[in-house]
């Protein structure tokens, strides 16, 4: 039977949520995962970073699971790609790193339903690997960069490379927001 792509939704892909002011000089994307405490401590860093320079940055989650290390890691990051599918990523995102520890898929289920999530296949989408491979596509392009453990940083599509601190990353936000008004400068 052949499948009528008229009526196929187009997966949203990680790469394409983001979070703060779209208009930013400086963006942040970092590679993670939902049961890596050192990934939970890091996200509690940029909710405080995006309050602290709203407006002035912008911030994107790509899903690099580590499975041989946590085995719920991938079904986590599917759950968050099945919720960025009807507007809800931000509120999945931080629901699974406030869990991280109970992440089996009738909790995801849970979680889904308590975020607002509609979608009454969600269940069998988890079961089914329905987003499986959208966040192998994140994993492969972190793989591709040279990425082994997380969180990793990307500030403007540099990596950052010092510890991942606040003290740490405000600082090179600073420098950032110096250069892109340098650059703004020169435009003028």
């Amino acid at each position: 039977m052949a499948i009528n792509k008229a009526n196929v939704e187009p997966i949203i892909p990680p790469k394409d949520i983001w979070i703060g002011d779209k208009t930013a000089p400086v963006s942040i994307v970092m590679y993670g995962e939902y049961e890596s405490e050192a990934c939970e401590k890091a996200n509690h860093i940029v909710n405080r970073l995006l309050e602290d320079y709203e407006g002035k940055i912008k911030f994107n989650f790509r899903h690099f699971p580590m499975m041989q290390l946590h085995q719920r890691s991938h079904k986590a990051s599917e759950a968050a790609v099945a919720a960025a599918q009807e507007g809800r990523f931000w509120e999945m995102h931080n629901m699974l790193f406030e869990h991280r520890r109970n992440l089996g898929v009738i909790s995801l289920k849970e979680y889904a339903k308590i975020i607002g999530v509609k979608d009454k296949n969600f269940l069998t989408k988890m079961v089914d690997a329905f987003y499986g491979w959208t966040v192998r596509a994140d994993l492969l392009e972190a793989l591709d960069k040279g990425i082994r453990d997380v969180p990793v940083f990307f500030i403007n599509g540099i990596q950052f490379t010092e510890q991942p601190t606040y003290k740490n990353l405000t600082a090179e936000i600073d420098s950032s927001l110096r250069k892109a008004k340098r650059k703004q400068a020169v435009k003028a």
